[in-house]
């Protein structure tokens, strides 16, 4: 069991120094934070649209209509709009000072936001008069859209679900705000070349960002390093490097326009940026090098690792973003609230709910215990009983390995008042647990902070579960598997912490946006609020056995993969048969995804085509993803798929009956057109693997079918929509289970069944990679001799079987078509507004 740090010896003149100047900054806040004046601010009528355009043109861009690049035009177009998000924006922001409702603070590392034009002109109803107004000045919206760069602030799910949150709150008018990291670059824009990924800059932001606002009044100073001294009785974090955390805010509108909440990223600056005794003496490197290493923190998304500076960069990035994130929170709180004595304190919970996305920002109950115990002076077990009222913790994973931990040598170095905190916080909490729990040193052990038995590692989640009030699983299996597993001794501890909310996706980007078509379709049938309120799309259901419905619905999804055909063949030079089953997978490349599964098959049906089998219905069978960089299994994966790609579009003897394609950096843009243009949703991960998943999600809204496993949200898609309505196949999480536990060996599936054996030993034997016939060896061995982790071969034959079902329906339109129609009309329960409602009532208890 670990106990608290020692204190050090008595105090010193540093700590009389560090008192000094944490009460200069304390007097500082308080002088800042007395109530607002609460004015009624005048805001200055806009100009029609049209008229707005060319004002900007000339005003904003310098540029003439003749000399104007299409860049010109967007930013012109986002000028516009942007006046009239900023107009409601001013309006919700002063509503919150004069109302000072309960707010909640949505902390990520990820906001994978997509482009912001289209987006806003649709919320705010105001696209068809932006249309209007930029044909009538010679241009095109569509164009003027395509200019814009998508935001580079998330990779994947993660990222996607709290950008789908964010619009949920803002449409509910909800007071809320996110928090994250302004990366000047992405994760990385990816290409491929030789069918291999290449990882280049993704510099999002070369052109500038219309949408965001600097706000050099808003910057905090961020600490790392030093060490702890005891002075008066308290803790002081002495001899620190600092670095200043700047805000840039981008405004959330909601749909109808009503409120517009704030996404506010920070930006990491140096403390001093130039060094002119170095530079007047020659040395330039030296004279920006404090700069350069300071702006690293929020250069790059997910920075590479797996060395030590890796991984103190990545440290480095989630403890700036929180530590400026909570200090601002705080800011805020005390600008309308004077704290004349601790007991005064004692309103915070109920004005602020922070909401921990992931364990990635977990490190702010630490950060939250040093504010209050440190800066302002309340005593540590006050200051507790507020921080666990406060935190709640979303867990993405049910993977071990996946939740987060740092070594305590590299915690104490880089954060040594908050290991000190970390330390008291464990002691405590495992005081109580043997209290309750008396004679079970093993449990002590499992559930400790601190992971005394791998090197002694500080357990981010665990401090999330121990601070926060409610823990939330993202579907209903997850939750129930981190109540029987991952979780299952703080269950035991905490009865009731534990609870479930289902994801979500925004109807506004990934039906409204994404697919006008369907969009049109919908409002002409059953009108238009179905975009605010999600269950009124269930009227569509008497509408599956309507031909003519049917007929018009169909053709809407074969508009939507002429448009998927011609973007792909734009991008990869691939000519695609639209009347092809377009069978999709795209998601981030893990081998738990089994995007290699689907590669069997594709070999599969290759193998069926070129032996002459009839019947067998056309597809396209279309990828995307990112491999994270260190990742080589997943980058093998990847050239695996374009290798097989090239053998089987280039043979003459399948023509159009089987094509594979790879597209290119998948991000938010193009799901906007990859969704909607899918007929089958590839959803197979192994079971009990996958915590939720979205894309699953936006795939059925838009009107293609799943084939999964009974994983993660995929389960609830079928309870939802009807096992008849949907594809099952494989083995379910018991099962897994019982498969591993009686020995699992891959080679009796390898042995025992025809064509597994022939598609893996012609990967094997190089089939697909002649000049380099070993050169997919690992993966065989991955399955055939490590054990086959993800349990592929296992479910082969019943995914093969189900892709064959999947095949013969496709074949008759009309009933694949009311399967389609049923599938769109029972996704209401997945819509983020649902997820936010539960959220708002259950876990942050503010109004919705």
């Amino acid at each position: 069991m670990t106990t608290p740090a020692k204190k050090t010896a008595n105090a010193t003149p540093k700590a009389k120094a560090a008192t000094k100047t944490e009460s200069k900054a304390k007097s500082k806040v308080s002088a800042a934070v007395k109530p607002a004046r609460k004015l009624k601010v005048a805001i200055p009528k806009l100009s029609s649209i049209e008229q707005a355009l060319e004002n900007h043109l000339v005003f904003s861009s310098f540029k003439t209509n003749e000399a104007a690049t299409p860049r010109d035009w967007y930013h012109a177009a986002s000028y516009t709009v942007r006046d009239h998000v900023v107009k409601q924006w001013v309006k919700t922001a002063e509503s919150y000072y004069r109302d000072d409702p309960k707010r909640v603070y949505y902390l990520s590392l990820e906001f994978l936001i997509g482009r912001m034009l289209s987006n806003a002109a649709l919320n705010l109803g105001i696209e068809d008069e932006l249309k209007k107004g930029i044909t009538a000045l010679g241009r095109e919206l569509e164009n003027t859209v395509e200019m814009e760069n998508d935001a580079a602030l998330g990779n994947g799910g993660l990222g996607r679900l709290a950008a789908c949150f964010l619009d949920s709150m803002a449409t509910m008018d909800i007071p809320a705000t996110g928090y994250g990291i302004r990366y000047e670059y992405g994760m990385f824009k990816q290409s491929i070349e030789g069918g291999q990924q290449v990882e280049n800059p993704d510099n999002w932001l070369r052109y500038g960002n219309v949408w965001e606002f600097q706000r050099p009044e808003s910057t905090y100073d961020i600490k790392f390093y030093g060490h702890v001294v005891e002075g008066e009785g308290k803790q002081h974090w002495v001899n620190t490097e600092h670095v200043v955390a700047m805000a840039y805010d981008m405004p959330v509108p909601g749909y109808g326009g009503k409120t517009v909440n704030s996404l506010r990223l920070w930006s990491a600056k140096a403390a001093r940026e130039f060094d002119l005794k170095h530079f007047n003496d020659g040395n330039f490197e030296q004279a920006v090098q404090e700069r350069n290493d300071t702006e690293s923190i929020s250069k790059v998304l997910y920075p590479n690792d797996a060395s030590v500076l890796g991984k103190v960069l990545r440290l480095k990035q989630q403890y700036f973003f929180v530590s400026a994130s909570i200090q601002d929170i705080l800011r805020r709180f005390l600008s309308t609230h004077e704290m004349k004595k601790q007991a005064d304190w004692a309103i915070l919970p109920d004005k602020i709910a922070i909401q921990l996305n992931d364990t990635h920002p977990s490190i702010g109950v630490a950060e939250m215990m040093y504010q209050l115990v440190d800066v302002h002076r309340l005593e540590w077990d006050f200051a507790w009983k507020l921080v666990v009222k406060i935190f709640a913790y979303t867990n993405h994973t049910l993977m071990p390995e996946a939740l987060e931990t740092w070594t305590v040598d590299l915690f104490g170095r880089l954060l040594p008042r908050h290991l000190e905190i970390i330390y008291k916080i464990n002691f405590e909490f495992l005081h109580m647990v043997n209290h309750h729990f008396p004679g079970d040193p093993e449990l002590l052990q499992r559930v400790s902070i601190i992971d005394e038995s791998n090197g002694r590692r500080v357990r981010m989640a665990h401090l999330a579960v121990v601070g926060s009030h409610t823990v939330n699983g993202v579907a209903a299996l997850h939750s129930q598997l981190l109540k029987q597993h991952l979780f299952a001794d703080f269950d035991r501890i905490y009865p009731g912490k534990l609870t479930n909310v289902t994801n979500g996706i925004t109807p506004r980007r990934w039906l409204n946006q994404a697919n006008p078509g369907l969009t049109a379709l919908l409002e002409k049938a059953i009108g238009a609020d179905f975009k605010k309120d999600l269950t009124l799309i269930k009227k569509i259901t008497p509408l599956a056995n309507d031909a003519n419905f049917r007929k018009a619905f169909a053709a809407v999804k074969h508009a939507n993969k002429a448009r998927l055909a011609a973007k792909i063949e734009q991008k990869t030079g691939i000519k695609l048969n639209v009347n092809s089953l377009f069978d999709v997978q795209i998601k981030r490349i893990h081998e738990y995804k089994r995007q290699l599964l689907n590669v069997l098959h594709i070999i599969t049906l290759y193998n069926r085509i070129r032996s002459g089998e009839k019947g067998i219905t056309p597809r396209t069978v279309i990828f995307g993803g990112k491999a994270a960089p260190g990742y080589w299994m997943a980058k093998q994966i990847i050239r695996l798929i374009n290798d097989v790609a090239s053998i089987v579009n280039e043979d003459l003897a399948v023509g159009d009956q089987l094509k594979v394609v790879y597209y290119p950096n998948y991000e938010v843009s193009a799901a906007e057109i990859l969704f909607p243009g899918s007929d089958l949703s590839e959803q197979i991960s192994t079971a009990g693997t996958e915590a939720s998943g979205t894309g699953n999600m936006k795939m059925s809204l838009n009107g293609a079918l799943t084939i999964g496993t009974l994983d993660g949200a995929n389960v609830e898609i079928m309870e939802e929509v009807g096992e008849e309505n949907i594809f099952i196949f494989g083995l379910t999480t018991p099962q897994v289970a019982e498969v591993k536990a009686n020995g699992y060996n891959p080679n009796d599936y390898y042995h025992n069944n025809p064509e597994l054996k022939q598609v893996l030993d012609m990967i094997a034997n190089g089939f697909f990679s002649v000049e380099e016939p070993n050169r997919y060896q690992p993966i065989i061995d991955n399955l055939l001799k490590n054990g086959d982790q993800y349990l592929l071969l296992a479910d082969y034959a019943s995914y093969i079987e189900t892709q064959d079902r999947v095949g013969k329906l496709y074949q008759n339109q009309d009933e694949w078509t009311r399967l389609v129609i049923l599938n769109v009309a029972n996704m209401a329960k997945f819509s983020s507004d649902r997820a936010i409602s539960d959220y708002a009532k259950n876990i942050w208890h503010v109004k919705s």
